[in-house]
């Protein structure tokens, strides 16, 4: 259903069966599926192609030539009915690429709200992406990788496929990531490997001093002790009794599959 009111430029098609909120504004050569839907006030500045079964949410900027909901690049996808999930708010810009999921990844891509997608990033299939995140020019996410809120992505790193990427982590620039990067650290390199924690970012959080001193000596006991991940987890699970900011840790380890970086 087109809503009349929604501002829809000549040159744009859209298929039958879109639903397309009022006040939405698609610009020149859009291209629109049928089973896509688009929440009020989103903006597609020109040249901007969504199909499949995609959902976006209100408020969001998308920019030129970016792609959202296409066939992944996954050669055991043979056409099943997967999606991508799209929140509020979020700034898509120019050649941004985002997949559709895979039936063995749970059906679905996910984006969160608030979150900036800079040039050229690419977001393959079956990925998470918490809210208020950050992934800079030519960033790239495997199949399955995981991000949490809060995270910065530098420009030109590459994250492999089944990664997880705790809340509040800053990856620098041209960074490898094959293994999980646990909450709060600042990582950076081929690979990618830790460099303490994200200070400066979980201030403007407002995270308090005690909370920080437990982030700092949480950190100590991962990559400081000479502690295996399992004698670390002890000690962090009596950390967490005085401090529950610990906890955000805590599960993470307890889902990590790929090990953490170290």
């Amino acid at each position: 259903m087109i809503n009349q009111s929604a501002f829809i430029h000549p040159s744009a098609i859209v298929e039958k069966g879109a639903i397309i909120h009022p006040h939405v504004y698609i610009g020149p050569f859009c291209f629109i599926g049928a089973q896509v839907e688009i929440g009020a006030r989103t903006l597609l500045k020109s040249h901007v192609v969504i199909n499949g079964i995609t959902h976006i949410g209100e408020d969001n900027q998308i920019y030129q030539f970016s792609s959202l909901g296409e066939i992944n690049q996954d050669l055991k996808y043979k056409g099943e009915a997967t999606r991508i999930e799209i929140g509020h708010n979020n700034h898509i810009r120019e050649s941004v690429t985002i997949h559709r999921g895979t039936i063995q990844g749970g059906k679905i891509t996910k984006i969160g709200s608030n979150n900036i997608l800079m040039i050229n990033t690419h977001i393959a299939h079956d990925c998470i992406i918490g809210d208020h995140c950050i992934m800079a020019n030519n960033a790239t996410l495997g199949g399955h990788v995981i991000v949490g809120d809060y995270t910065i992505i530098g420009g030109m790193t590459a994250i492999h496929q089944f990664c997880i990427i705790g809340a509040h982590v800053m990856l620098g620039g041209c960074s490898g990531v094959v293994q999980d990067v646990p909450p709060f650290v600042i990582a950076h390199g081929n690979h990618a490997t830790p460099f303490g924690i994200n200070v400066k970012g979980l201030k403007q959080r407002g995270f308090n001093h005690t909370e920080l001193r437990a982030i700092r000596h949480a950190y100590k006991i991962l990559y400081r002790s000479n502690k295996t991940i399992e004698e670390a987890k002890l000690d962090l699970k009596y950390l967490a009794e005085k401090h529950s900011v610990i906890n955000t840790l805590i599960n993470f380890l307890a889902c990590s599959k790929r090990g953490i970086i170290r």
